[in-house]
């Protein structure tokens, strides 16, 4: 009973061990503490397999430009798992990347992340946009959610850069307005959102960082609605008028009853009907 007793108690120590640790992981993660996030992975992996903690781990290591130890912990996660989507994404796009022995422009493997501020949206001066006319596999493969996007206007066009590589062009739908405001002078920052497989799809989201005064009350990014800040008040009847509707009805109602009374007053005869003599007492 007593060995029972002491199993069950390790068990629970070890299992709010991983929990702790898994959650560590996250939060460096989070907050961009790659090195940190490495470390935490690797001591919950001592617990056994875990193939949260392989992917975890090969995101912190590709973050920190270590393609091929972020392969292998990829692959490890894959050997677990067979169907794991996100395993199997980054191991295609890594072995691009270690196939080619490319490295990013700011020399440390990764590109360039922008910063949080972009990623804070702001009515009117924030938008997400589809890139079109993408660049190739080995273009992409080095990219992922987090990304400073430069944008560039060249003829008609939007263009999308990351570092010196072009990664698309912005949807025409937006485009344009954005062009055009470009033109008269304002500033936008955007970053990678959404990386779909196979470069199937990818999302961007571009703030307005510099309104020029020339575009005073242009919006980068209309909404249905924004001419009232999206709540339209409404008021029936006069604007100097603040009655409820069920207190003006209740006011109409006693006007009628008013005026259905019976004002008219009896005659008088001259004498008073019903009356006791008063008797003067002596």
């Amino acid at each position: 009973m007593l060995t029972t007793l002491m199993a069950l108690g390790e068990a629970d120590t070890t299992t709010r061990q991983r929990r702790q640790l898994g959650e560590a992981a996250i939060a460096h993660a989070t907050r961009g503490e790659w090195e940190a996030a490495v470390e935490a992975n690797r001591q919950l992996l001592e617990f056994g397999p875990d193939i949260d903690a392989y992917n975890r781990m090969g995101k912190a290591l590709a973050e920190l430009g270590h393609h091929d130890e972020a392969l292998v912990a990829y692959e490890q996660a894959l050997e677990r798992d067979a169907t794991n989507r996100i395993a199997q994404r980054n191991v295609e796009r890594l072995r691009l990347l270690t196939q080619a022995g490319k490295t990013a422009g700011n020399g440390k493997g990764r590109p360039e992340k922008a910063p949080a501020t972009v990623f804070i949206e702001e009515m009117g001066k924030t938008g997400r946009a589809r890139l079109i006319n993408l660049g190739g596999p080995r273009i992409l493969a080095p990219l992922s959610p987090g990304d400073a996007v430069e944008l560039t206007a060249e003829k008609n066009e939007l263009v999308a850069r990351v570092g010196s590589s072009v990664i698309g062009t912005v949807e025409p739908r937006i485009a344009t307005r954005l062009l055009k405001l470009m033109a008269g002078g304002n500033r936008y920052e955007a970053a990678i959102t959404t990386i779909h497989e196979a470069g199937a799809e990818l999302m961007i989201i571009i703030r307005e960082v510099f309104t020029h005064p020339s575009n005073f009350g242009r919006v980068s990014f209309p909404t249905v609605g924004q001419a009232s800040g999206g709540v339209r008040p409404y008021m029936k009847g006069s604007a100097l008028r603040y009655d409820d509707d069920e207190e003006v009805e209740d006011v109409d109602e006693d006007s009628e009853e008013v005026e259905e009374l019976d004002t008219t007053l009896p005659e008088y005869s001259g004498e008073p009907e019903d009356e006791e003599e008063l008797v003067e007492e002596t």
